[in-house]
């Protein structure tokens, strides 16, 4: 890492990624490190994690169990 806190990506790697100047990349931070992922890259991880999930059912059953935890009071 340069003293502006630049990282060098080498060529070999860009060529292999199929990075060019400009590509918008995206910084993770996790619990096992540093992940530079590509917009593209980012989305499918995020599809693939969600997948399988009914996250709306999941969330009118909370607001369900809210709401009568708040008629019983």
């Amino acid at each position: 890492m340069g003293d502006r806190g630049r990282i060098v990506l080498p060529a070999g790697v860009r060529r292999r990624a199929g990075l060019s100047e400009g590509t918008p990349l995206v910084l993770l931070e996790t619990s096992d490190g540093l992940v530079l992922l590509t917009r593209k890259q980012l989305q499918s991880r995020v599809r693939s994690e969600l997948a399988g999930l009914d996250l709306v059912s999941d969330l009118v059953a909370e607001r369900r169990r809210d709401a009568s935890s708040e008629d019983a009071l």
